[in-house]
């Protein structure tokens, strides 16, 4: 076959449109984390309020919302390693309904300090849910395809952001107790959801509705890349014993080198950080930057929903746009727009512009976290997908809590050093990303599509 006849076929094939199961897999996913963060959304902007009112300080309040962040850290890393183990699902259905009890806790009665705990078990089931739904994309999902998969899941944790806040605060302090119960209502109708569709594209396989298997074993091989004396003439590794693994037949039955793998996910792991250490500055100042320019508690809120919802918004585009051009650059260019957003904002006369900005911030930063996600997913064998994904959330929940908890005393010494010292701090790391990802291919421009089956959906 000739060069030009080989790249019309592999271009075909880059374009195949995903099968069903696959397509199913990521709209129930999808589905699963809006409803599980419209209820955390409902809860987040009134819980201080409550815990006070509930006779708790200002150090339990603090305590309470630092929890979320420190056990979503832990957990979203030993939840992937888990998830490697036993599987993706049970990590999935079990972060949900450990997100529901923690919610349902919270109508028990009891000392202020309890809702520490509890608050810990919701970002412990919300972290662990987050991996595993990402892992099940990182696993299931073609090369070719994985940067739309990761924007509507993306799309759909901030769009269930940008809903639950309008409609906590239409409720108000007083209706915190429904709240909660339609927190761990929503949760538990969302694993409801992943359950019913296991089943149902599990019966399909049963049936014999599909042609292939992409993961016919429960228990994936961890065998190691083969040495460079094994790699083919491309440079690329093939798969041990002949056997392919799900990101093999992904990939046309071979792998990255090993070199060019581990800079495509440690690239992803400092993206993942640098974007870390600006959401927690916006964490604890963006709303102590709005009142300071005179703004009204609805105008602070409406912020975060015109910031959520271009995210929301460009998703979908963002994704289709990692899967068509450089991956690479697009990350890149995402992590410069939002660092120098950052390092702005401070200067920024008037609480409209600042909304009018944010809109802008939000619609190119919405391009990082697919492209991230399709170097990391590329570069990552298939039985170590939940480990990257808790790694990768670990980086930037840690980055999160550490530039929250640094951000209130750097603010106190003027407001403008929290935004440019996070800016500052995030120059080298993008340095870093680019040096990472300099050497790992930028396009989906190879793959060999497969047909993935319910089978794939399973694990």
């Amino acid at each position: 076959m000739d060069a030009p006849l080989r790249l019309r076929s592999r271009a075909a094939r880059v374009q195949e449109p995903l099968p069903r199961a696959v397509t199913r897999l990521v709209g129930v996913l999808a589905l699963a984390i809006v409803l599980q963060w419209v209820g955390a959304g409902a809860i987040l902007p009134l819980l201080p309020l409550y815990v006070r009112a509930h006779s708790g300080s200002d150090a339990v309040v603090g305590a309470v919302m630092a929890a979320y962040f420190a056990a979503a850290f832990f957990f979203q890393y030993g939840s992937g390693r888990i998830s490697d183990r036993l599987g993706r699902l049970p990590v999935l259905v079990g972060g949900l309904l450990v997100y529901a009890a923690g919610s349902l806790l919270f109508l028990v009665p009891g000392p202020a300090a309890f809702e520490i705990v509890f608050r810990a078990l919701q970002g412990a089931g919300a972290g662990g849910a987050i991996v595993a739904a990402l892992a099940m994309v990182s696993h299931a999902v073609p090369v070719s395809h994985r940067g739309r998969a990761s924007g509507r899941i993306y799309g759909a944790e901030l769009g269930g952001l940008a809903v639950g806040p309008a409609l906590g605060s239409i409720a108000g302090v007083g209706a915190m107790r429904v709240l909660f119960v339609a927190a761990g209502v929503a949760s538990v109708v969302a694993a409801g959801a992943v359950l019913l569709a296991w089943r149902s594209v599990r019966a399909a396989d049963e049936g014999g509705a599909t042609p292939d298997a992409l993961v016919p074993e429960t228990h994936v091989s961890t065998a190691m890349p083969a040495g460079p004396e094994e790699r083919d003439a491309d440079g690329v590794v093939p798969s041990p014993g002949g056997r392919q693994s799900a990101a093999e037949r992904w990939s046309g039955g071979r792998r990255l080198p090993r070199t060019v793998s581990e800079r495509a996910v440690w690239g992803a792991f400092v993206a993942a950080a640098s974007m870390g250490v600006t959401a927690g500055v916006y964490e604890t100042c963006w709303t102590l930057l709005m009142t300071r320019h005179g703004a009204a508690s609805w105008e602070v809120g409406v912020s975060w929903t015109m910031f959520a919802l271009p995210f929301v918004l460009m998703s979908r585009p963002a994704g289709w746009l990692a899967d068509h051009f450089d991956r690479r650059w697009l990350g890149i260019a995402a992590l410069v727009w939002a660092l120098a957003f950052c390092a702005s904002y401070p200067f920024v006369p008037g609480v409209v512009l600042l909304m009018v900005l944010g809109i802008w911030e939000s619609a190119g930063y919405a391009l990082a976290l697919p492209a991230s996600q399709s170097l990391l997913g590329e570069g990552t064998a298939a039985e170590h997908h939940g480990h990257a994904q808790g790694l990768f959330a670990a980086c930037q929940t840690g980055t999160t809590a550490i530039a929250a908890a640094a951000a209130g005393g750097l603010y106190g010494i003027a407001p403008w050093v929290p935004f440019d010292v996070a800016a500052a701090c995030c120059v080298p790391l993008v340095g870093l990303v680019a040096w990472c990802w300099s050497a790992v291919p930028g396009r989906v421009s190879t793959v060999t599509q497969a047909h993935a089956t319910p089978a794939d959906v399973r694990r």
